[in-house]
């Protein structure tokens, strides 16, 4: 898997889903080290986890209620549990997402 992360998150189990990452659970949350490569476009979705993410190499171009952001290297941003969003990344790109679960 790609991403430029140290050996130690490397040894995380693989997430399995649309994109690659690295995957630490949490009761309640997931951490992901996700890793995707220039051109990769992620059409629009939504999910019922509460996201928040910080770029850690390249940028994320976030389309989220019919507006568009880029967000670069120390960027954080929040995707709210149901908010249909899409995501593109033109560069190489690393991000440590944060998925935290509805209370029940």
């Amino acid at each position: 898997m790609a991403g430029q992360y140290p050996d130690k998150i490397k040894t995380l189990p693989l997430y399995d889903g649309r994109f690659d990452a690295y995957k630490l659970a949490a009761e309640g949350s997931d951490v992901l080290f996700a890793s995707y490569p220039a051109g990769t476009r992620i059409p629009a979705h939504a999910h019922d986890t509460d996201n928040y993410g910080v770029i850690t190499r390249g940028a994320l171009i976030l389309t989220m209620q019919g507006s568009t952001t880029t967000y670069g290297v120390g960027d954080w941003y929040h995707v709210p549990a149901g908010a249909e969003h899409a995501a593109e990344f033109a560069e190489d790109t690393d991000e440590i997402e944060f998925w935290f679960r509805p209370s029940v």
